[in-house]
């Protein structure tokens, strides 16, 4: 780190000093990662973020002006955090020094000199050593630049947040996806030529194809990062790879992530209430077979259905709560899967529609296959919670509607936008896809109906 006190020959070029190993250098970056080794080098390249770093913003102002102050930037893996952090520390002139919670937990040394400090997970950081930046940050020695992507108001020391700027990161789109990793292969190719409608799309790379980029960007779920590991995976590959094979590689190179104390966990428990409240049986089921196929406790859970059921039940239907406390207290334990989710199927079916009914096993399925398809959809803005001020000021929760105020049904974006029309629970007495068995109607007519015709059998 330069400051204002640095020796001279500390700002030598690096050719120029003694020790200097250019080749021990090359090897260094040669061995790094590819989404390392193709990092923006400046604030034009960046992509993405445009309502941060487009012209006339506000950070992108403040950055010109060299007055970024301390700030946080909140966003999802790989939406550019680092990335932004190194780049406004670059176009501002400041020395830039990179911390992790290990290293600064019990060695950070800081200096009078105008420095930005760059906190990578910043949410790692526990209350105390939060505590310590914050004299220097009230005398102006230093500037703080924190990456997270935990909510700031849960993870945050309240001082902290409160000297800094929070700028929320958006999720990159599939389109800026592509664009990455296209402007990547460009640059490995040490060219900006693609070969629009010619085959193949790069000459040096012909097992990269419009469908293996479109699959990249797709798999990687706007995550830069991700996107650039699989393109790693992709150059790798022997060049007379088929398409099949190495899409079928991608996909199984992908893993899905759920961190059961991310602020996801609660957007999900809450998507699950809501549809609930508001009588949304299938919508209700395929968030809770996104929570459970993430491995998710399920007494976490079946606490909640509790809660569920006396504050938007209650004495609506009295069998409600009994129900759900039994099934917690004598047959749901964290360790008792997969059984335990046709268990709780049927608690989240019944509070939706309060009759019991064979139709949740088969509802759940149907939700499990939806949820394996894309596990990265995400819980649509109205129905995510939004406990804090600044949650709102996101517009988290704006325009729903709160069942119970009305005297009338209403309705919520329950899905996300890709799979809203799907059909996940059945109406009561709808028979698609049931099979009419004329014998074995007979034969329960006989056995268990003391022979009398069923009451549901067509007039003839």
């Amino acid at each position: 780190m330069l400051t204002a006190g640095t020796p001279s020959s500390a700002l030598q070029p690096l050719q120029n000093r003694i020790g200097y190993r250019p080749h021990a250098l090359s090897r260094l970056q040669a061995a790094s990662p590819l989404a390392e080794r193709l990092r923006p080098n400046d604030l034009d390249e960046f992509v993405g973020q445009t309502h941060l770093t487009g012209p006339n913003s506000f950070l992108s102002t403040l950055a010109e002006k060299g007055a970024i102050g301390s700030l946080i930037l909140w966003g999802p893996p790989g939406c550019g955090k680092t990335t932004l952090a190194r780049l406004i520390a670059k176009r501002t002139d400041a020395n830039f020094r990179e911390l992790s919670a290990t290293i600064a937990k019990n060695t950070l040394q800081l200096t009078g000199s105008r420095t930005i400090i760059f906190l990578d997970e910043i949410h790692r950081f526990t209350r105390s050593q939060q505590d310590i930046f914050l004299p220097f940050l009230e005398r102006g020695y230093v500037q703080l630049i924190g990456a997270t992507t935990e909510n700031p108001s849960f993870k945050l020391n309240g001082a902290l947040l409160s000297r800094c700027r929070v700028f929320v990161l958006e999720q990159l789109t599939d389109e800026q996806i592509v664009e990455i990793i296209k402007k990547a292969i460009a640059r490995l190719t040490s060219s900006d030529e693609i070969c629009h409608g010619a085959s193949p799309l790069f000459s040096q790379y012909p097992h990269i194809t419009e469908q293996i980029i479109t699959s990249m960007a797709s798999l990687a779920a706007g995550d830069a990062r991700a996107a650039l590991s699989l393109l790693e995976h992709v150059i790798l590959a022997p060049a007379d790879t088929s398409q099949s094979a190495l899409l079928a590689s991608l996909k199984h190179s992908v893993a899905t992530s759920y961190d059961r104390t991310g602020g996801a966990r609660y957007d999900l428990i809450s998507a699950l209430h809501k549809c609930i409240r508001g009588n949304q049986g299938g919508a209700a089921l395929y968030w809770l077979a996104r929570m459970l196929e993430a491995d998710e406790d399920p007494m976490y859970i079946a606490r909640r259905l509790v809660v569920c059921a006396s504050e938007d039940v209650g004495m609506a239907d009295p069998h409600a709560l009994p129900l759900v406390s039994h099934g917690r207290a004598t047959s749901l334990s964290s360790d008792w899967m997969p059984e335990c989710r046709i268990n709780l199927a049927h608690v989240v079916t019944y509070l939706s529609e309060a009759p019991k009914s064979t139709r949740a096993f088969e509802a759940y399925n149907r939700a499990r296959e939806l949820a394996k398809q894309d596990m990265t959809l995400p819980v649509p803005v109205s129905i995510r919670n939004a406990p804090t001020r600044m949650m709102k000021q996101l517009g988290y929760g704006e325009g729903y509607k709160h069942q119970p105020h009305f005297a009338h049904p209403v309705t919520n974006d329950y899905l996300p936008p890709q799979i809203s029309g799907e059909v996940i629970l059945l109406k009561e007495g709808d028979l698609a896809g049931k099979k009419w068995d004329e014998d074995a109607l007979r034969q329960w007519e006989v056995m268990e109906n003391r022979g009398e015709a069923w009451v549901g059998r067509p007039a003839s």
